[in-house]
This record gives structure tokens, sequence and C-alpha cells, in this order.
């Protein structure tokens, strides 16, 4: 049996007045995954467990089978693992938004326009963020550049007492109640706000502002941890496990419980990834030895957050017709048994912006497992709400998707 997870990062949504009052699984066009809902299994999983952040360090932990009330350390640390940052006991890791904020006010202030600064490339922003380290960092403090506006700050024996904010969650509002607090929050408020003046007039930043895009003028500190320490996937569930991503939180998930990571030339964690060439890598996987593939996707996250309507429901289509059709077809193709979870990690409701804790809809087929074609059964928040299963524990879906019980 091969086992292939297609997920789209925050596919989920509520009815938008734009897609005539429905999400866009309900509007986009997806005749693979229609197919697939009527033969296989549909349901609801709660990816994120009461009282924690919807975030998707959380929600993937949960997919991938790992509760994160006894392995969550932060989100952080699993990008320090994926840039490989060596971190030490005592260290404290730090996600480093490079941001766009407003002008021309003091900087509490200031408003928070954009979490990604126009989707910086990563050889702009990796300039930026040799400039921060040679500006701001110290004996126990650096910072190492990451892939777009994603980026890492580590302090050495810091304090992990803080009250920290996503800068997704807070578009287009004055920072002031948002800023660093806890135990020394002066020091990161104080590098936050140092940040705007040595940025803002950086070379790359005038040029991005001449050509209408928007600068990456500050930096944002949030997503703190500590090292994190998963047991492997390989003894825990006896299977060989691969990770295809272009983002390095879920890279780094997939280091710490020693899967594979399998890197896709084009891969770029938003509308313009290349989608056909990461179904082509977990065939590839499959066939050199690898039992299971877990493909992740970020455009309809980002597209979610930037309140992009079309764009969202594009990126769900091309999944369905450069993923899951081109998946499907070549695991047919190879005549063996095989068995295929579609789902999102967490909603992103285009009207919200940011995350939401509400449980998401799952697909699973299994191809040793015929089933009457039920065209009635569909792959979307409310089609999957009224098959009556839940999954309550994000955690177990994986032992339904690879056993049949949770």
């Amino acid at each position: 049996m091969k086992y292939v997870i297609v997920l789209g990062d925050g596919m989920a949504d509520y009815p938008v007045a734009e897609l005539n009052n429905q999400t866009p699984l309900q509007y986009a066009d997806l005749p693979t995954i229609r197919d697939l809902a009527g033969r296989g299994r549909v349901g609801l999983v709660k990816t994120i467990p009461t009282g924690m952040s919807p975030g998707s360090d959380t929600a993937n932990l949960s997919v991938l089978g790992y509760d994160p009330r006894e392995y969550y350390t932060g989100r952080s640390p699993f990008e320090a693992a994926s840039m490989g940052v060596e971190m030490k006991k005592g260290d404290i890791s730090f996600r480093c938004n490079l941001v766009t904020l407003s002008d021309g006010e003091p900087y509490k202030e200031k408003q928070l326009l954009d979490y990604s600064a126009g989707e910086i490339s990563s050889e702009e922003s990796a300039e930026l963020i040799t400039t921060i380290n040679e500006y701001l960092s110290s004996d126990r403090i650096k910072f190492y550049p990451g892939t777009s506006y994603r980026h890492l700050m580590i302090w050495e024996g810091g304090p992990n007492r803080w009250r920290l904010t996503p800068p997704h969650d807070i578009i287009g509002k004055q920072i002031n109640p948002y800023l660093p607090s806890g135990e020394e929050s002066g020091v990161l408020f104080t590098m936050m706000e140092k940040s705007f003046p040595l940025l803002k007039d950086q070379e790359i930043n005038r040029d991005r502002v001449s050509r209408g895009l928007n600068p990456a003028n500050s930096i944002w500190i949030w997503g703190e941890g500590t090292r994190s320490a998963l047991p492997a996937f390989n003894d825990k569930y006896g299977l060989r496990g691969a990770v295809i991503s272009a983002v390095d939180l879920i890279k780094g998930i997939a280091y710490c419980a020693g899967m594979k990571v399998i890197k896709v030339e084009g891969a770029t964690g938003d509308i313009d990834t290349n989608y056909a060439g990461k179904a082509e890598a977990a065939l590839a996987a499959l066939d050199s030895g690898e039992d299971l593939v877990f493909i992740h996707i970020e455009a309809p996250d980002e597209c979610g957050h930037q309140a992009r309507v079309k764009q969202k429901v594009k990126s769900i289509e091309l999944i369905d017709r450069l993923v899951v059709r081109a998946v499907r077809e070549g695991l047919d193709r190879r005549c063996g048994e095989y068995s295929l979870l579609i789902l999102p990690d967490h909603a992103t409701p285009l009207s919200l912006r940011t995350h939401t804790s509400d449980p998401v809809p799952f697909l699973l087929y299994r191809s040793s497992e015929p089933r009457p074609v039920n065209l009635e059964q569909k792959f979307t928040e409310e089609g999957a709400a009224r098959t009556g299963l839940l999954v309550e524990e994000g955690h177990h879906l994986m032992d339904l998707f690879l056993t049949g019980t949770d």
C-alpha cells in the first residue's frame, strides 16, 4: 500500500458574497476531487486542539499524527531545523517576518499594511536580513535569512515568557496593542523599532517603491519556541515518509520527524508554485521506496491572508488539476493499492484574513475499498458536515488514513 496526502494550506473558508455566497471549495471546478469524493469517505477533522492557536504548525503536526498538546514547543524551532540552524538547550527561536508598516507616524502608531512585504523575493530579503544582523545582533541574538519574508532569530539563553502576535492576524490595524509583551519585551520592541529607519532607505526598498511594490521596512518578531523533539515517523508508524513543501515550517516538521524532505524546483509557497513538479516528485519518491508522501501546497493560505478571492479559487483548481489528478493517474498506472488523503490544515477565511479553529473537511480514498458512487457526497465544508463523520482529535486522522480505524 502506498499513501499520499495532498494538503492545501488554508483551503477551508466561509461563504463569500463574490462567489454567490459559496466557499471557494464549493465554487471551484474540481472534477477529480469531486469524483474521488463520490467514491471515498468525506468528513470533518478538528486539527486544532481546544485552547491552542490555529496555526499551520499545530495543524500540520496533527495531520502528520503528532498530538500538538504533547509535542508542540513553538513554531520557529521547526523553521530553524529546516534552515539547518542548530538550537542548543536554553535557546529561544523566533520567526522574524519582513513586513510593510505605514510611514510618517511614530513607530507605535504605525499600521501593519502587509505581513509579507509584497511577497518579497528571497534574494532581496537575504540582503536585508544580513543588514539587520549586522546592526541589531549581539553576542546572544542572531538573525538568519530564510525564504521570502520568513526569517529566523535565535536568542541564546533567552527568556521564554512572551505574548507575541502573528502579523497576519493584524493586517490594517495599528500595531501598538500587538507589540511584544512579557519578560524583556523591551529588547524585542527596540529591535523592531530600530529596524524601520534601518530598512526604509535601503536601496532594495527604494527600488521596490519605484516599481509600485511594498517595501520591507520593518521586522516583526513572533512565533517563539524551544528546541523540538518529535519521535521519528518511521518508528511511530513503521513507514518511510517524505514531505514536499516550499515552506520552512513544514520542512522543519519533517526534519524533526526524521522524514525525507524533497525539494522541487520552482516551488514558491504562493499561487505561482510548481504544482506539476510536486506531483511528479511525489510519484518518483514512491517509486524509489517511500511509503508515504505528504504534498503541502501553501497557495490557498496566502490568498486567504491577502483576501485574493479569485486567486484562492484558482489555486484550489490548480491543486485538483495539476496535483490530485496527476497523482491519482500515476498511482492507477502503477496498478498497486494506494490511499489518498486530501484536506486543508485549517481554514483561512477570506473575510478574516487569518486562521480559524473550525473543523475542516477531509477526503479519504482507498483504491482497495470500492464503494458505490455517491454523487451527493461532496468535499466541501457543508458537504463534510452532512456526512456526520467527525474526527475529534486531529492526530487520530493518520490512524484512520493508514488503517481505516481511528
